[in-house]
């Protein structure tokens, strides 16, 4: 893989009584990816509690990749990387 900015995402859905445990799991990915010069963000449905939507980004596809390899939690499909198309 080459370098170039890269994303991958993951949608979510957790019960009402799962939503604070799943927040403080987001916490550590995120210190898991900032760690590995990727950024990590969550968006919530705001019409749909408990929707979320994750994404981890990079400006080097490689190095996102090597933190989707070492996660503590692994995404659905990490072979599913988007590549920033220049526009």
């Amino acid at each position: 893989m080459s370098g170039g900015r890269s994303l991958v995402m993951q949608r979510t859905i957790v019960t009402p009584g799962e939503r604070e445990r799943f927040i403080e799991r987001a916490r550590q990915r995120r210190e898991h990816y900032t760690s590995r010069r990727c950024r990590y963000w969550v968006f919530e449905e705001t019409e749909l509690s408990g929707a979320f939507i994750e994404f981890a980004e990079s400006d080097d596809v490689a190095a996102l990749a090597a933190a989707l390899a070492g996660a503590p939690e692994p995404v659905i499909d990490p072979a599913r990387l988007y590549k920033e198309v220049e526009l």
